[in-house]
């Protein structure tokens, strides 16, 4: 991999991961809801799952989807269920207790990393940085350098929003306000949903 490519590559990975997406969203809810310390195992699955999925569909498991396309199809939908489910427990995480503490629990970083791979921006920035950035020759070791430039960016970017949600916890004291920004962050998670159903993804 040339510099030229390298340093494209690091620009593509800071404007996805830190642009608006499932992810993101999620992670802004949990700094309000949670706290940022509560929310940094949500935020490490983010990034080493999809490292580990850069990986994996790097070397190889993209050409099952490719035999197989109806798998992907299943993987398509059973990830938007998957996030109308995220998006209701955002939804319902309730205000803070008496001694602090909100209702619900953060996602943890397992739970994180499996949703890599029914997120569709995951798939997108994944598919994106493989056909753009990993030039044929030395195939192998330009996949790990993809993934591994996105396991050093992606964590900085996402954190952002995990603090922007943690600095926003002030503001959003009153539990009317609280509950109005939960069921707006889970409007916003479902309104990701549109470009699976728009076939903006297939």
């Amino acid at each position: 991999m040339t510099g030229d490519i390298l340093v494209a590559l690091v620009i593509f990975a800071v404007v996805s991961s830190i642009t608006p997406g499932p992810n993101n969203m999620m992670l802004l809810a949990s700094g309000v809801n949670f706290g940022i310390r509560r929310t940094v195992p949500h935020a490490l699955g983010v990034s080493i799952g999809f490292a580990a999925m850069l990986v994996a569909v790097g070397f190889g498991l993209n050409a099952a989807f490719e035999a197989v396309p109806g798998l992907y199809l299943v993987l398509r939908f059973l990830g938007a269920g998957y996030l109308l489910w995220l998006a209701w427990r955002i939804a319902h995480a309730g205000p803070p207790s008496a001694g602090g503490a909100s209702k619900g629990r953060p996602m943890s970083f397992l739970e994180a990393s499996a949703f890599q791979w029914v997120n569709p921006k995951a798939w997108v920035m994944a598919v994106g940085a493989l056909s753009n950035y990993t030039p044929r020759d030395g195939y192998m070791v330009n996949v790990a350098i993809v993934a591994a430039v996105f396991a050093i960016v992606n964590l900085p970017c996402v954190s952002i929003w995990a603090g922007a949600g943690a600095a926003m916890r002030s503001v959003l004291e009153k539990p009317a306000v609280l509950r109005a920004f939960n069921w707006t962050m889970a409007a916003a998670l479902v309104a990701t949903l549109y470009p699976i159903f728009a076939g903006s993804f297939g």
